[in-house]
């Protein structure tokens, strides 16, 4: 039996959430002019609301305004390399650090299953020791470059789901041998919770909680 520990990130092993400080980050390190955009922020985050914009869409116009498309991929593979040290001086929960080592010398194949973009995750998800990463791709043009559109779907929600079911399926893990515990703390990822054998909500919103203590999950709730 292979055991896998399956962690979301956002808000889960970080403490905040890392889209937009990464859009932050690499803008002023990329084409600094591009934060005078931020305020636009503010339209798009209406248009979303109101569903005029998906998740995908919300997140394609935010990189585009601020990282602009396309970029060259060695320049932002450098800078996803700083905003994981970053990341790991700042907003990484102890108590995360602390379960996924002791998983790791316990033999668990850890996955790193996030709607973030993999780009910029890659460097964090290395560092912090995860064995595979799970999460949402970026079209790139015929030389490589980063393009502000999404490659397939987004890896949220039910997308989530599908994803870590196409990545089992790669690595020819059938269901039946495998043992899967999976950290969130987010509603939205109820599908691999009910899909994985130990769901182990992590700083649970409110509406997580109260699925969690009817179901009778165990729950942690780090810093």
């Amino acid at each position: 039996m292979t055991k896998i520990a399956l962690y979301d990130l956002d808000k889960t092993i970080t403490k905040r959430p890392t889209y937009l400080p990464f859009l932050l980050h690499a803008a002023w390190r990329h084409d600094r002019w591009r934060l005078i955009f931020v305020p636009g922020f503010g339209i798009l985050f209406a248009l979303y609301l109101v569903r005029a914009l998906d998740r995908g869409g919300l997140k394609e116009r935010m990189q585009d305004m601020l990282l602009g498309s396309p970029v060259d991929a060695e320049k932002m593979a450098a800078i996803a390399e700083s905003f994981a040290d970053a990341t790991l001086a700042n907003n990484l929960h102890p108590q995360a650090l602390d379960r996924i080592a002791r998983e790791k010398a316990a033999g668990y194949r850890l996955v790193l299953a996030t709607a973030s973009y993999t780009f910029y995750v890659g460097p964090l998800a290395r560092r912090l020791g995860f064995d595979d990463l799970i999460g949402t791709e970026v079209e790139r043009d015929e030389d490589g470059n980063i393009l502000a559109k999404i490659d397939g779907e987004n890896c949220y929600g039910d997308a989530k789901l599908r994803r870590v079911q196409a990545w089992a399926e790669a690595q020819a893990l059938a269901k039946e041998d495998i043992e899967i515990r999976f950290y969130s703390d987010s509603p939205t990822d109820l599908p691999v919770f009910d899909w994985s054998d130990e769901p182990l909500p992590t700083n649970p919103t409110s509406k997580l909680r109260k699925i969690a203590d009817k179901r009778g999950w165990r729950i942690f709730a780090w810093g």
